[in-house]
């Protein structure tokens, strides 16, 4: 059962507050009564559990965080603490396994870092775990880290040959040098392996090679080069270079004519950020000095002094020189951009985006992998109206400029990885288009850590400063629902969810709309105004089939709830629109039974039996409405039409050789109807037919009796003959009778 919600929330906030003040024991306390109303609580378990750990209860923490683990399998905080105080209580293997637990926990949720870190803590533990040092390697190798990848291959190839594996220690040492081919230390490994000896590893990554010495010193170098990148973006840094290569090929050219001039006029210029003086010696220097990188500064200069028409006639050709290709697609997007050519600069910005992340990511990623997702993103963009393309390239544009937008285009490349894996094409138009995307991103982020963790709590406040960064970003309304929903508040999260329909299907997103929709009625499938918000998509998109469903869907959830009326109601509106759409006579019929069977339920009998006659006018062969109305006719006295009702439906059996229907159906109605001479009559024929003799003995004896009492002597002396004929045991009573009766 359920505890007491209030007693709960009083209790973690007494616990937390005393966590705050370091009270550790009130705040077992204060937890272990939270845990006590809702034992299945994950969050009351992690606190409870940090809190035994403060106070050196290892033990007893251990098992809190042992039973928030059964309780929350995909949290990987009670794993890692659970591991960290087997390391304490000295149970290293234990500890090391553990490690290895949570770091495929965290790479379950595609953390990387995460995982890495408790696969080296598992290593330390537990030295020689072959299959934890692949991991590590390839992990480090695809984070581009060349000298953590060697060391872990050359730890690998150690573990081997201590198992006498040498095949497999050689290929180990083998993928370390195809790192680095000249490493010192796998080279003697490699050596060693080959004459018997034992491996040695520098317990040093700095002593592996000159070589891994100097990767930070690289880094640092690019570090200051991302952080002094020019602030025009990739345009400016292609001016900067398109500057030496005009120079150098005026100079070194001779070119001292009146067009070299010009040109090396206008460079002067330009460097004085005297722009409109720079144009008119370019432009005085362009007919004679036909060079891309003169057609680079031109184009980027007009952009700058906002002249977008003019900078796309000069930008063209520019975007063929290797160097300056990235700087020329960002001021040919920026110009069409200024112009309001959404789609064209759409298509300019994207590629410029491509080509300065594969410049600064040419060492850790796949270029093909950067294409595909580049390609993707061009796709997805494909059909967009123009409010919302305008509202990207703005975001393209801020994202190319200032001190730190080459920072910013690997961490946007990622966020359009992840949204693109994790939401589809749709969620990255969703993203680009908020506001404040990349704060957005952050707490999206955050929100699913929490709704995994099962901290709705915080999960919810999340989702709230969310909202205020962009208030119109529709999939954090989504998770606010689904947290509503995992908390109880089932009402809310239909309500939530319910708006978030209505505003896609007032973008026209109607597709987005509709699988909303369909999810919460799965949930709640008698939520009439759900159904209701469904109904009126579809028929604005003319999908008047699944709408048709709907509306019978509808009523009989009005059904359910006990709203015959409106059921009815809606039932005849489902029939109309089926007529309207020629909807097949199966569906049509269908719809009919449920009516007749308001009216019935209803008592309108006369209702019902004018339904269930169109029934049969629509499908003749529809033994439901036959077995209907035979029922409808014997309660209301008229025993000739039910017969013949019966008659319809018995010769529809006969037809299809449904001999056990036959035998059936009569048998159900000589017992609802046991004075019927007709029922009696004709389960008696289908019982000697079959050849069962007793049992139509047993019929004919109740026939004749009926007969009798009614004063049917000549029926009865009839019914006698048949039993005679049967030859029954005690047939001679059957003759007296028949002699008595002057039969």
């Amino acid at each position: 059962m359920p505890g007491n919600r209030e007693a709960y929330e009083q209790a973690m906030n007494a616990g937390h507050n005393a966590a705050w003040d370091k009270e550790w024991s009130l705040a077992i306390a204060a937890y272990g009564q939270a845990v006590k109303e809702f034992p299945d609580d994950v969050e009351a378990h992690i606190h409870l559990g940090l809190a035994l750990l403060e106070i050196g209860r290892l033990e007893d923490a251990l098992k809190v965080y042992t039973r928030a683990h059964q309780l929350a399998p995909d949290d990987p905080i009670s794993l890692e603490k659970s591991a960290d105080i087997l390391e304490r209580v000295g149970r290293m293997k234990d500890a090391s396994q553990q490690y290895v637990n949570v770091a495929e926990v965290y790479l379950g949720q595609r953390d990387l870092n995460k995982a890495i870190e408790n696969w080296d803590r598992a290593t330390r533990l537990t030295p020689g775990l072959v299959a934890i040092h692949a991991k590590l390697a390839q992990a480090y190798e695809r984070l581009g880290d060349k000298p953590r990848a060697l060391r872990q291959y050359l730890l690998l190839g150690q573990a081997f040959q201590r198992m006498s594996d040498s095949d497999k220690a050689t290929k180990a040492i083998q993928r370390a040098l195809k790192l680095d081919g000249k490493n010192v230390a796998a080279l003697n490994a490699l050596r060693a392996i080959e004459a018997g000896a034992e491996v040695n590893i520098p317990a040093d990554t700095g002593d592996l090679s000159a070589r891994a010495a100097s990767v930070p010193a690289v880094k640092s170098a690019r570090a200051v080069q991302i952080s002094e990148a020019d602030p025009l973006g990739p345009m400016g840094e292609a001016m900067t270079d398109a500057l030496g290569l005009l120079a150098s090929h005026v100079i070194e050219g001779g070119m001292l004519d009146a067009a070299g001039g010009d040109a090396l006029q206008a460079m002067e210029l330009q460097r004085q950020s005297l722009h409109d003086q720079a144009i008119a010696a370019y432009l005085r220097a362009e007919p004679r000095l036909n060079h891309p990188a003169l057609k680079l500064n031109l184009g980027a200069l007009l952009v700058l002094v906002n002249k977008p028409n003019e900078a796309v006639k000069h930008l063209g050709e520019a975007t063929a020189h290797p160097q300056l290709a990235a700087g020329a697609l960002h001021a040919l997007g920026k110009a069409y951009f200024m112009l309001g050519k959404q789609k064209q600069a759409s298509r300019f910005l994207i590629q410029s985006l491509q080509a300065v992340d594969t410049i600064l990511t040419m060492d850790t990623d796949d270029p093909e992998d950067l294409a595909t997702l580049y390609e993707r993103l061009l796709t997805a963009l494909e059909g967009r109206s123009e409010e919302a393309m305008a509202a990207i390239n703005s975001r393209f544009v801020s994202l190319l400029e200032g001190k730190d937008w080459k920072q910013r285009v690997a961490e946007t490349r990622r966020q359009l990885e992840e949204t693109l894996r994790d939401e589809g094409e749709q969620g990255i138009v969703d993203i680009l288009v908020a506001a404040r995307s990349d704060r957005l991103t952050q707490s999206v982020s955050m929100i699913d850590r929490y709704m995994r963790q099962n901290l709705m709590t915080l999960a919810m406040d999340e989702a709230h400063r969310a909202i205020e960064v962009s208030p119109t970003y529709l999939p954090v309304h989504i998770r606010m629902a689904e947290i509503m929903m995992r908390e109880g508040r089932v009402r809310q999260a239909i309500n939530k969810y319910n708006v978030v329909a209505k505003t896609y299907m007032a973008r026209n997103e109607n597709d987005r709309a509709a699988s909303i929709l369909s999810e919460v009625l799965e949930m709640a499938p008698l939520d009439i105004s759900v159904r209701e918000s469904l109904i009126e998509l579809l028929e604005a998109e003319n999908r008047w089939d699944e709408a048709l469903d709907q509306y019978i869907d509808l009523a009989d959830t009005y059904h359910q709830l006990g709203n015959f009326d409106m059921a009815r109601d809606i039932f005849n509106d489902a029939e109309k629109l089926a007529n309207r759409v020629s909807a097949t006579p199966e569906r049509i019929v269908r719809i009919k039974h449920r009516v007749a069977d308001i009216d019935q339920m209803r008592l309108d009998m006369r209702k019902a039996q004018k339904t269930y006659e169109e029934i049969i006018q629509t499908m003749p062969t529809d033994e439901r409405a036959h077995r209907m109305l035979i029922d409808i006719h014997y309660r209301q006295g008229n025993q000739v039409e039910a017969v013949k009702k019966l008659d319809q439906l018995l010769g529809i059996f006969a037809k299809t050789k449904q001999v056990g229907k036959i035998t059936q159906l009569l048998e159900e109605l000589v017992t609802l109807y046991p004075n019927d001479t007709a029922l009696r009559s004709r389960l008696a024929a289908i019982y000697r037919q079959m050849g069962r003799t007793d049992e139509a003995i047993k019929q004919l004896d109740a026939l004749g009796e009926l007969q009798l009492e009614a004063g049917l002597h000549q029926d009865a002396i009839n019914t006698i003959r048949q039993i005679v004929a049967l030859n029954p045991s005690g047939v001679d009573d059957y003759k007296r009778l028949l002699s008595q009766l002057g039969g």
